[in-house]
């Protein structure tokens, strides 16, 4: 395999979702020796289904995993928009809601993605799963890794690629809620029965300052459930406590009609929900010394934006190519840094159209955003959100800036 005969150095990557196997695929197309670690026992399958847009859909086709993406595309066909008591609020092509573009932007289900990702890679690179990093400890020559299971190895450098919750950036700079920028809502997400009939498509429901989902991915038997709801301060003490997040919800929602006792339901019984607050991730500078970050870990954009995976792919084509262009780690973190952070701002700021679309927490605005849909089309878009498409993959160059690092 490659990985015995690469020259440029060895990577340890944290996190095999989707920005660890896809700077995997470029650093070892660039010549490194790559190592994956993944708390998970092996490849994530499931999970609820996510876009690859814009400048992404052009690092997929380079990857030369696009054909399997288009494949694998759900094609949803219909979104409808759902008054407090069920009653039709309004009907309109999903891709005039999200920004997308029918026929060149792919929407997958993550688990797809991350399957393609894996096979596109898995016998290249070292795979290393049921265990995570414990403690890092950086020298002249490299870093040395203490891993969750005992065992310690050495490399040269260290990646984050290891999501919102990043154990290599807690590790590196601290506790996260200081990059953490809360957007004022927690949500759960599990898989129900499609008992409803549904096909290519979505209803959402609303009522001000509480939303629901059911997803239908082409026409399967399961949907993809979503409970959302806004709340004034992040509930850090249910994060780790599933019962607790399940009586949160269930409080939350318990006045509702509509299928929202259904749908709590099911959540109780379901065997994959998981909860979170909507989060994004904001920080000065995404490496130190030997480590950096990518993908969630370094600048999640919220799964209101829908770019969450694109960035992934975007950010792990930069690095990569960053990394082989510059012989200095240090030169390469910051061109690395350069090239996307003006494309990560932007898309971080499409945070507010998707929230105020999707999640209104007042009866005005909520009367206002239905207004707003009734004029959008129930046909595919031709012309995408100019954010998703604001950068042009770069030819790699050197650069001497520098940006402010935290102390260790």
């Amino acid at each position: 395999m490659g990985i015995r005969t690469a020259t440029k150095g060895t990577v340890l990557v944290s996190g095999a979702s989707i920005a660890g196997p896809a700077v995997a695929f470029w650093l070892h197309r660039h010549g490194f020796a790559v190592t994956v670690v993944e708390k998970s026992t092996g490849p994530r399958g499931g999970g609820y289904p996510i876009d690859v847009r814009g400048t992404a859909v052009e690092v997929a086709r380079r990857m030369g995993i696009l054909p399997q993406l288009q494949e694998a595309h759900i094609e949803s066909r219909r979104l409808t928009f759902l008054n407090a008591d069920g009653s039709e609020a309004a009907v309109v092509h999903p891709q005039a809601v999200v920004g997308g573009v029918e026929g060149r932007d792919v929407e997958v289900p993550r688990g797809v993605l991350g399957e393609v990702l894996y096979g596109a890679v898995r016998d290249e690179v070292e795979f290393v799963f049921d265990d995570s990093i414990d403690a890092l400890t950086e020298n002249e020559q490299g870093v040395n890794v203490t891993f969750r299971s005992g065992v310690q190895r050495s490399f040269d450098l260290v990646l984050g690629a290891d999501g919102l919750h990043s154990r290599t950036r807690e590790l590196l700079f601290g506790p996260e809620q200081q990059f953490h920028r809360y957007l004022g809502y927690c949500f759960a997400i599990f898989t129900m029965p499609n008992t409803f009939g549904l096909s290519h498509e979505a209803l959402i429901w609303n009522t001000p300052g509480r939303a629901a989902a059911l997803y239908a991915v082409k026409d399967s038997n399961e949907l993809h459930a979503f409970l959302n709801f806004a709340r004034p301060e992040p509930p850090y003490e249910v994060i780790r406590a599933p019962e607790a997040q399940h009586d949160l919800v269930a409080t939350t929602f318990a006045d509702d009609g509509w299928e929202i006792p259904t749908m709590v339901a099911a959540m109780r019984h379901a065997n994959d929900p998981f909860f979170d607050t909507v989060s994004q991730v904001h920080m000065p500078c995404w490496s130190s010394g030997r480590v950096a970050l990518v993908g969630d870990a370094a600048y999640a954009p919220s799964f209101l934006t829908g770019q969450g995976s694109s960035l992934a792919l975007v950010g792990a084509y930069l690095l990569a190519g960053s990394l082989a262009a510059h012989r200095d780690h240090t030169a390469a973190f910051t061109a690395y840094e350069r090239d996307i952070r003006g494309f990560v701002k932007l898309n971080q700021a499409q945070v507010g159209e998707g929230g105020a679309t999707l999640f209104p927490t007042t009866a005005e605005a909520l009367e206002q955003r239905n207004n707003k849909l009734r004029g959008l089309s129930a046909l595919p878009t031709e012309t995408g959100r100019p954010a998703h498409t604001a950068l042009t993959l770069p030819e790699q160059s050197p650069s001497t800036d520098q940006c402010s690092r935290p102390t260790r």
